[in-house]
């Protein structure tokens, strides 16, 4: 079912004590973060951006953008719209494509660096380079402190470095695009304490005619599994809490971006989908894992 349409380029939805939505629209020229209806009937320009990709909401309801562009930064906004360009740089280094945002078991905002900056890999016409995969890329994934703006860097050398997601086990999980592949870093404490373990592949070599495609955003359900939303193959994988794939959830169009599980007792998944500009909610056997704040 169509929850939204007419939305550009969607990605990061997050849903709202209210039942209301927030999506990002990445398309050009729009750039902005847009506050949906819990009917999904009407909306908002909450604030304009440049190219806002992911988001996440604090236990206060102030609302983190990763802004790939305008410049690549990590941006504080209000629900009144009011914003504030809060790091563009982790240790020294600046942020080249901030990605995706969640909070950890610990209160820190994690964030992905796809790790090459927008205009290298998307050419002028706003589509993405034949050569993309010859391309230098130095994904990483950032521990940052709101509060002191303090920033660890947990790894580095990814391959497009994409969604992530904290498990019912508390370990972090990462989508790397360009391979296909989910990494876990196993946490004590909630901490990071070691290295990327592969956990799942999720690109279906059988489909899909899309040189760019690969895992984007993703979310845990109650029942231990993931569900991440694979760009350019249309559709969810669903892998088990071993990481054995176990469903492929076809969505409207073949560029599902992200997705966030409904409210409590609903089971259902809200997937935004650039090739029709939707958000689209989709029936799934289980409620979502609650998220940090």
């Amino acid at each position: 079912m169509v929850f939204a349409q007419k939305l550009s380029a969607p990605e990061g939805p997050v849903l709202l004590p209210d039942q209301s939505w927030l999506v990002v629209e990445m398309g050009p020229g729009k750039g902005c973060v847009t506050h949906i209806s819990a009917d999904g009937k009407s909306r908002r320009t909450l604030c304009k951006m440049g190219r806002p990709n992911g988001l996440a909401v604090d236990k206060e309801g102030v609302l983190w953008v990763a802004e790939s562009v305008n410049p690549p930064s990590l941006v504080k906004v209000t629900m009144d719209g009011d914003r504030e360009v809060v790091l563009t740089q982790g240790n020294e280094t600046s942020f080249l494509f901030p990605n995706d945002l969640a909070f950890g078991p610990d209160g820190r905002l994690y964030l992905t660096d796809s790790g090459i900056l927008f205009h290298q890999l998307v050419a002028p016409d706003d589509k993405i380079r034949e050569d993309f995969r010859d391309l230098a890329m130095d994904g990483r994934i950032y521990r940052i402190d709101v509060t002191t703006r303090q920033v660890e860097m947990i790894d580095s050398g990814l391959r497009f470095a994409n969604g992530l997601a904290f498990g019912p086990d508390q370990n972090l999980y990462v989508a790397e695009t360009l391979t296909g592949m989910i990494y876990r870093y196993p946490c004590a404490n909630g901490r990071v304490v070691g290295g990327r373990e592969a956990f799942g592949q999720v690109i279906d070599q059988g489909t899909g005619n899309m040189p760019f495609q690969g895992p984007d955003g993703m979310a845990f359900g109650l029942n231990g599994c993931l569900y991440v939303a694979v760009y350019g193959q249309g559709h969810i994988a669903v892998l088990a809490p071993d990481g054995t794939l176990v469903e492929r959830i076809a969505t409207k169009g073949a560029k599902p971006t992200n997705l966030a599980f409904g409210a409590p007792g609903e089971r259902k998944i809200y997937v935004t989908e650039d090739e029709y500009g939707v958000l689209e909610a989709i029936d799934v056997d289980a409620e979502g894992l609650p998220l940090f704040g």
